[in-house]
């Protein structure tokens, strides 16, 4: 038996701070308060903030471990990646160019997955639908479920290149005959349900339960 617990570091953007779930906090807290229940299950460290795209991400991951507690001397045993949603938005209309064009999303991704995966098991999940009705978000932002589908394809591509363990949300969730009830009003962020929805998927996932070494 292991003598004391993995730490799993969940990072990424809003998706991951819980933003849109007023009841339970987020999926990735979902999960925490799941796991914290279980004895010997992997400590949770989640570690979103709103707006990261993938160069953020890339800045940061790294002293996100380096100077927390007790992974201070020690990396994590998993690291779960949930970004690409904000690297897809149009800035200023519809036509307009992306945060990050789909290949320089997906050269960027592969070099930073690259080189966590030197250190820590890396897990990745996909992109969420969103409601174009609503858009432009913030004024100025313009999404759309095509791109998203276009960009979860570019970080598939990438896990399936690494061997990385990849579980798609997009192509999942955009078939659910009520997929945008799952949606908060704001158009890109989930609800309560369907941050309750990605909890479930990943309670699920059997790569993910595997590595827990939950029983």
């Amino acid at each position: 038996m292991r003598k004391y617990p993995k730490k799993l570091i969940i990072i990424g953007d809003s998706g991951v701070y819980g933003w849109g779930d007023i009841e339970g906090g987020g999926w990735s807290e979902r999960l925490r308060q799941n796991w914290i229940k279980l004895e010997n299950a992997p400590i949770i460290y989640s570690l979103g903030v709103r707006g990261d795209g993938l160069e953020k991400v890339a800045k940061r991951y790294r002293d996100e471990w380096k100077n927390r507690g007790e992974l201070r001397r020690n990396v994590p045993e998993g690291l779960l990646l949930s970004i690409g949603l904000n690297d897809t938005a149009r800035i200023g209309s519809q036509d307009g160019r992306p945060q990050l064009t789909e290949d320089a999303f997906k050269f960027g991704l592969k070099r930073l997955v690259s080189e966590i995966k030197k250190e820590v098991q890396v897990m990745m999940i996909g992109l969420t639908p969103v409601n174009e009705a609503v858009m432009p978000f913030a004024e100025c932002l313009w999404y759309s479920n095509n791109s998203c589908s276009i960009y979860e394809k570019k970080i598939e591509e990438t896990c399936l290149e690494l061997n990385i363990p990849f579980l798609s949300i997009h192509n999942k969730m955009i078939k659910e005959d009520s997929w945008g009830k799952l949606i908060s009003s704001d158009g890109i962020h989930l609800n309560s349900d369907g941050h309750k929805w990605i909890f479930n998927q990943l309670k699920e996932w059997n790569f993910l339960k595997n590595w827990s070494e939950i029983i």
